[in-house]
């Protein structure tokens, strides 16, 4: 995501993405979910379905 946001847990508590482009997590092996630090590339992740960013 990029620009003016602002992430929220359940209970609506406001999550620092620490920087203005922020990557969620879709793999679920991140140790700092809900943001994305970039483990699904040790782990083997790829989304299934549509395109892929080359």
């Amino acid at each position: 995501m990029r620009g003016d946001f602002e992430l929220r847990t359940q209970s609506g508590e406001v999550i620092d993405g620490g920087r203005g482009t922020v990557a969620l997590c879709r793999c679920g092996l991140s140790a700092i979910k809900p943001l994305c630090d970039g483990t699904h590339k040790v782990g083997g992740f790829h989304a299934s379905g549509g395109d892929r960013e080359r």
